[in-house]
């Protein structure tokens, strides 16, 4: 399995922004990296994946705040999230899809409070 390490978690009020940064310490190339949540007392939600040709796919709850991207070369996977509301507070946990085996990182919080 891959590790992952995630950064970037923290407090912001509403309307603030982050960027979340997971780091894979591994050389091979990831077909997929991505991104979950689960907040307080809900289910794992999936938030956004980026493939390595760079094609981005979001859940509907963050498309046009959330922002994916990777550096292929650094195998690291980035989360802009802007205009953060308090339903976004939760614990966002990274991922990476090598040859159909998944890796996850320890997860980061994230809390959106005034």
């Amino acid at each position: 399995q891959v590790q992952l390490v995630e950064s970037g978690g923290g407090l912001v009020q509403p309307g603030g922004s982050l960027r979340l940064s997971c780091a894979a310490s591994t050389r091979i190339s990831i077909n997929v990296m991505g991104w979950y949540r689960r907040a307080p007392g809900e289910e794992r939600e999936w938030v956004a994946h980026i493939t390595f040709a760079g094609s981005t796919n979001y859940a509907d709850s963050v498309k046009g705040r959330f922002t994916i991207s990777r550096d292929n070369a650094k195998n690291t996977v980035y989360l802009q999230m802007n205009r953060l509301q308090s339903e976004d507070t939760a614990v966002y946990s990274c991922f990476a899809n090598t040859g159909g085996q998944l890796s996850w990182g320890q997860g980061t919080q994230v809390t959106v409070s005034s």
